[in-house]
């Protein structure tokens, strides 16, 4: 973080990453003063509702971020800015999105948690787009042009007003990441009882063990057993929903998502849930602690690739393990027809011996519902992300391993793809 005084200053001369977030009201012009080394504009959690046309003097900005502030127009000199290829204007009052605030080079656009009701057409001429974020929104349509949008890999559209389903997303070549919960086209009425209700003084919560975009995940106790089975869980986990709407959609759609996939050896297993006003709560078994991520989140370069650490490999036959026990959880899932829409290295834990535990259904949606030619359609976009998956694994293997028949049996399923 940085402050307005040092940017006054000229303390902060060459930087190309600048974080401001002092309340400002009105763009400070002295960031002007960056305009040949800026590359990341950091200008969330602030009252801005404007920015000025002199923004596209930074020649060398590539990502701006002003989220949770006053903005009620996506303003329209971003389009004007020459290497920008990034905007996150997440949680504003954005109602509106002018053509012209779209740059050539957009690759990565975050408008979650807005008023949005339309969209431009010439949001899918924008070929480079990979990434982008609609949840929380109030759009009845999507633009007949995103058919256009070959490169889009992820997409959210969930807790919108969609009354149909989006059909020109189908033939999209490279989507793999898709959420869409939440909105008319795809509303339920199953209320899912499969495991049964607690409630919240029933356990009692210890330290956080991790938190995503759709809540918080705290070890726990049972404060007083009621039955055998509780008294045999000694400690469980605790996943508290956080507010009305996500990154990814509601959290009750999550919720009913999760419950309806049932158990699996190699999902986190449900135990009980809570439906209280303004808490919602999964009670879930707590993973052993020798289970670690098997991979980190997409950064700013890989956009929507997982990231390894560097030093980190695994032998073929433990990819080939972790592979099919993936393919098992997923024909699961599409048996009980629901799509997770985040299959993610990052998402996934494992342990020595290559068995893993998958979660996170932030981004699931249920599609029993839909047509069959639609549910068909939704399965492949989800065998995509499968295939990136074992990309990613194949791009750790040991290099001893990589020209075993394993490992390129598993390379000509990704060429093939």
């Amino acid at each position: 973080m940085h402050t307005l005084a040092q940017l006054k200053s000229g303390h902060l001369h060459d930087i190309k990453r600048l974080k401001l977030s002092e309340n400002l009201s009105e763009f400070p012009m002295e960031i002007l003063t960056l305009a040949d080394s800026l590359e990341i504009l950091d200008l969330s959690n602030n009252q801005l509702s404007s920015l000025p046309d002199e923004l596209s003097q930074l020649t060398q900005l590539k990502i701006i971020f002003a989220s949770n502030n006053c903005f009620k127009v996506l303003p329209s000199v971003l389009g004007k800015c020459p290497k920008l290829e990034m905007i996150g204007f997440k949680s504003n009052q954005i109602t509106t999105v002018p053509e012209a605030s779209l740059p050539k080079q957009l690759r990565w656009l975050i408008l979650t948690e807005n008023c949005i009701t339309r969209l431009p057409e010439t949001l899918g001429h924008r070929a480079r787009l990979q990434k982008l974020a609609l949840a929380g929104n109030q759009l009845t349509q999507l633009p007949n042009s995103f058919n256009r949008l070959h490169n889009l890999e992820l997409l959210r559209i969930s807790a919108n007003q969609l009354t149909n389903f989006p059909t020109q997303l189908l033939s999209l070549p490279k989507l793999a990441w898709f959420a869409f919960s939440g909105n008319p086209f795809c509303q339920s009425n199953l209320h899912i009882k499969t495991v049964p209700e607690v409630n919240s003084d029933d356990y009692q919560l210890q330290e956080v063990l991790g938190q995503g975009a759709s809540g918080v995940i705290y070890k726990a106790n049972w404060s007083n057993p009621k039955d055998i089975e509780q008294e045999k869980q000694q400690e469980i986990a605790i996943k508290v929903f956080k507010g009305e709407v996500t990154s990814d959609g509601y959290p009750q759609d999550e919720l009913q998502a999760c419950l309806k996939v049932g158990t699996h050896k190699n999902l986190v297993k449900s135990i009980a849930q809570v439906n209280e006003d303004n808490y919602l709560a999964l009670v879930m078994e707590l993973i052993p602690s020798h289970y670690k991520n098997l991979g980190g989140p997409p950064n700013f370069t890989t956009c929507t690739r997982d990231t390894f650490d560097p030093e980190f490999t695994l032998s073929i036959n433990s990819i080939q393990k972790i592979i099919e026990q993936m393919q098992e959880v997923f024909k699961h899932l599409h048996n009980n027809q629901v799509c997770h829409g985040d299959l993610y290295a990052h998402n996934t834990l494992f342990d020595q011996q290559s068995n893993i535990i998958f979660g996170d259904f932030g981004a699931a949606s249920m599609y029993h519902m839909l047509n069959e030619d639609i549910q068909q359609s939704i399965r492949k976009i989800e065998h995509r992300a499968f295939i990136y998956f074992l990309d990613d694994l194949l791009s750790i293997c040991e290099t001893k391993d990589k020209h075993s028949p394993e490992y390129l049996a598993l390379k000509a399923q990704v060429v093939q793809s």
